[in-house]
């Protein structure tokens, strides 16, 4: 019975509350879909932080997803030892970079006296969940090797399970603990995304990458404007 509310019933339960939040939040606070940036507050070790994280994060996901979506290629890749080294050790090695940067970012959140002012508990809540499936990431990582060609040929069928509605956790209930651990840690962190800042990547800016470059045409002598000799104007610089 806990086997089936942990793999099966969860996962259903974290993914409706995830749907349905999302959207309402979208269209009910939509200016407020936001991951609230303190790095106004401090920028040092907020940069120091978030740029492996997220770059980190970013690949991991990637490399989880498509482990998912294309089992049998990450099969494939993985039949010669030297691609599937090379994809154990790059995975791990940005584990790492998310586990570090995760510990700056909550040491930072829980020091800073500016940057506490601002944090609520769901901010903790979120971290402390991701720090400890990160952790438990890393673990699995090191204690249970080639998680790639296992994840594709074991969890990816159980998670396709769940999708076609007919689940089948014969294969997840056999792993060891820490795996079934990191499993449901994704279940829950998917189920306290809506209620917390990690919902911010709905708005992600990715049409950037593909719209035309912005030019700005400054019609106003940009070392006069910028000199403190220069009288102070209502008229702002015009700008195309």
């Amino acid at each position: 019975m806990l086997d089936l509310f942990l793999f099966v019933a969860f996962p259903y339960v974290a993914t409706f509350v995830f749907v349905v939040g999302v959207a309402y939040r979208y269209r009910q606070t939509g200016f407020k879909v936001t991951s609230l940036s303190s790095q106004f507050l401090e920028g040092g070790k907020l940069f120091w932080g978030a740029l492996p994280f997220h770059l980190g994060l970013l690949v991991l996901f990637l490399g989880h997803a498509a482990a998912f979506l294309l089992p049998g290629t990450t099969l494939a890749w993985n039949s010669h030892p030297l691609r599937l080294i090379i994809l154990e050790v790059t995975a791990f090695t940005f584990g790492v970079s998310v586990l570090v940067s995760l510990i700056l970012l909550i040491f930072r959140r829980v020091s800073d006296p500016r940057i506490i002012v601002v944090t609520s508990k769901m901010d903790l809540a979120i971290e402390i969940a991701l720090l400890a499936q990160v952790v438990l990431g890393c673990w699995v990582a090191l204690g249970f090797r080639w998680g790639s060609s296992w994840f594709a040929a074991d969890l990816s069928p159980y998670l396709w399970s769940l999708v076609f509605l007919r689940p089948d956790i014969s294969a997840v209930v056999a792993l060891p603990m820490v795996i079934k651990l990191h499993i449901f840690g994704a279940f829950v962190i998917l189920f306290m995304v809506p209620f917390t800042r990690l919902v911010h990547f709905i708005v992600a800016p990715l049409h950037y990458i593909s719209r035309p470059y912005q030019q700005v045409i400054w019609n106003w002598n940009r070392k006069e404007i910028r000199s403190t000799a220069t009288p102070w104007s209502k008229a702002r610089p015009r700008n195309n």
